[in-house]
């Protein structure tokens, strides 16, 4: 029954059953862990090979006699690089490769530019009165703790069901102390929404007011589709490219959610003048990354369709638990009227919105029985969601017996907030 067809007293009854509910489900003493998008231990497991392709000093070597153990190539192997270019659209020479995680490489874009400057043209940022990013919201909070731990203002942009508001952010980079804007292409954290091609041609076609705005494409999850016919994105540097605006994108991604988050490989793509300047600050940084782990990578993939194969292992343990959790979802508030959520094909998200004002109620009722989620406002900047509405769910880690029990509470604490709230607006 919808509950905002409901009396106060019949309110007040379903509250009554859902506390009941609750208690007898405090009583089991769960603790699952649903908090971030971390692979599971089946999904590590599926590259224990991958730690046999180097077993002696001769597989240390390249094709052309490189020695991996030793300094030297600050930019990271070439072989790396060819099979990320076939993934994020960049040529080979225009990419950097590095440790296990982009969001380092991202941080020190960053960073980069607030110290010195875009391609040593620009005013460093942090000499400026103000910098500001846009923000597609909800949107991924890694992406704002780095805006925010470097000062540097936050301004939203609704994200809609094909990217972001274009019409939003068209008007805003008429600002030139707007520098930047985030970008989850595909399978966006935490709604699974890829850019459509339309919305993509707006992006690369813009004229900034600032010369030096640049985009952070975070393509993470370039090939993390979950059934075979997965959503298609459009590369953004050629297409940047055919409206003069090839320096304006950096594009991202990782093996952090194909091998081993703690032990990956990272890789930065952007134009050839970017990285020509990106690569003169990197070399005064460090000696280079380690190319012992990307020469293993490169030795047990071989190419980027080897990578893009290996990825339907993790699709056949994914799509049941994404299955799972929107299945409950629909058993359990459907017909409610009080929520509503996404079903991406790929990504390791799903978006729910529940009634407004009721998400840091269920993120809290689920905490106090053992349920721990993302934190709600977490996919906002400033942690400030204002309509204190959505709800990251994250299918990837728990076992499949836990994750449909995690779930089930969720969809209980969801339903004993938004009851709570309603009453509290009808009396």
């Amino acid at each position: 029954m919808n509950y905002f067809n409901m009396s106060v007293s019949e309110l007040e009854s379903a509250e009554k059953e859902l506390l009941k509910e609750y208690e007898n489900v405090k009583a089991k003493g769960l603790k699952i862990d649903m908090t971030r998008g971390k692979p599971c231990k089946e999904q590590l497991d599926l590259s224990e090979d991958m730690l046999k392709v180097i077993t002696c000093n001769a597989d240390c070597y390249t094709d052309y006699g490189f020695d991996c153990r030793n300094y030297g190539l600050v930019d990271g192997l070439d072989y790396a690089k060819k099979i990320f270019s076939e993934i994020i659209g960049v040529p080979w020479n225009q990419i950097i490769v590095g440790g296990n995680s982009s969001l380092n490489l991202m941080y020190d874009a960053v960073a980069r530019y607030m110290l010195y400057g875009v391609a040593n043209v620009n005013k460093p940022w942090v000499k400026l009165e103000k910098v500001k990013f846009l923000c597609p919201v909800p949107g991924y909070d890694r992406h704002f703790a780095i805006c925010e731990s470097l000062g540097i203002e936050m301004v939203n942009v609704p994200l809609l069901s094909d990217g972001p508001d274009m019409d939003i952010v068209e008007e805003l980079i008429k600002d030139e102390s707007v520098k930047g804007m985030w970008c989850v292409p595909k399978y966006s954290n935490p709604t699974g929404t890829t850019y459509s091609p339309e919305v993509i041609k707006r992006i690369a076609s813009m004229k900034p007011a600032a010369n030096d705005f640049r985009l952070f494409w975070d393509n993470a999850y370039a090939i993390h589709d979950i059934y075979d016919e997965g959503d298609t994105l459009v590369d953004i540097l050629p297409e940047c490219e055919k409206y003069s605006n090839g320096d304006m994108p950096l594009i991202f991604m990782s093996t952090s959610k194909i091998t081993y988050p703690g032990s990956g490989v990272s890789a930065l793509g952007a134009s050839r003048t970017n990285i020509d300047h990106i690569k003169s600050i990197m070399q005064k940084q460090t000696i280079g990354h380690d190319k012992m782990n990307m020469w293993r990578h490169v030795r047990y993939f071989k190419t980027a369709d080897g990578m893009r194969e290996y990825m339907k292992k993790h699709a056949e343990i994914l799509r049941p638990k994404f299955e799972i959790c929107l299945k409950l979802l629909g058993e359990n508030l459907a017909d409610k009227g009080i929520a509503e959520w996404t079903n991406p094909k790929g990504g390791y998200f799903i978006s729910l919105n529940v009634y407004k004002g009721c998400a840091k109620k269920t993120v809290s009722l689920a905490k106090d029985i053992g349920v721990v989620l993302t934190d709600a406002g977490a996919t906002y900047p400033y942690h400030n969601d204002p309509n204190d509405a959505n709800i990251r769910i994250a299918p990837s880690f728990p076992p499949i017996s836990d994750l449909e029990e995690g779930m089930k509470v969720l969809c209980l604490c969801v339903k004993l907030a938004v009851v709570q709230k309603l009453i509290e607006e009808k009396k």
